[in-house]
């Protein structure tokens, strides 16, 4: 009985199809290279579309079932819960970090990452705004719900740019509308 190595065999398989050239030719070398870049491009193209969906799915479990439809205001608290994702992860790095008699830091990547992960999406919703799901439309929100977390339906999703600038904004609109409304009866008192 021979043992085969499988990673041998899945390799074999699962690499790209190349003409039967000689060894060292130019034109297998170029078709190499092309199907390695193939292959980068896919893993990277994949693991965009993991970190979306990851950010997806903790959108959808967080979602309040009994609702029908967001407002901005209560879609910028959920993104509020979205960024303080890692406060207790990091609580409990403190936690083993505060133990005295410790003379390194342990999982100080793990916290350089997660600290420069929150810093980045807090300036992003700051900023030109970050993209959650569309939650504000009734139709997109249903649609998200019934999402099942396949990749391949990823990109039917409709995402929206949520800034906290954007709900500022609503919010002395909303308070302009209301001064103008009161301005407006007093006037008409008088």
């Amino acid at each position: 009985m021979v043992l085969l190595n499988t990673s041998i065999i899945l390799t074999h398989y699962f690499s790209p199809k190349l003409p039967n050239q000689k060894g060292g030719s130019r034109k297998r070398k170029r078709s190499i290279l092309t199907a390695e870049k193939r292959l980068n491009l896919q893993k990277k193209r994949t693991n965009r579309l993991k970190r979306k969906s990851e950010k997806l799915l903790w959108f959808q479990c967080h979602l309040d079932p009994d609702k029908m439809e967001y407002t901005k205001k209560e879609a910028s608290e959920l993104v509020e819960n979205y960024l303080q994702r890692f406060r207790d992860e990091l609580e409990q790095i403190e936690l083993h970090n505060s133990i005295k008699g410790r003379q390194s830091r342990q999982h100080s990547s793990r916290e350089t990452v997660i600290k420069q992960t929150m810093e980045r999406e807090r300036q992003q919703f700051e900023g030109y705004g970050i993209e959650i799901p569309d939650i504000v439309n009734c139709k997109h929100l249903r649609y998200f719900r019934d999402w099942d977390g396949d990749l391949k339906k990823l990109p039917n999703i409709k995402m929206r740019k949520l800034s906290s600038k954007d709900v500022c904004s609503s919010r002395m609109e909303k308070a302009n509308i209301e001064a103008g409304n009161e301005l407006l009866a007093a006037q008409d008192v008088d």
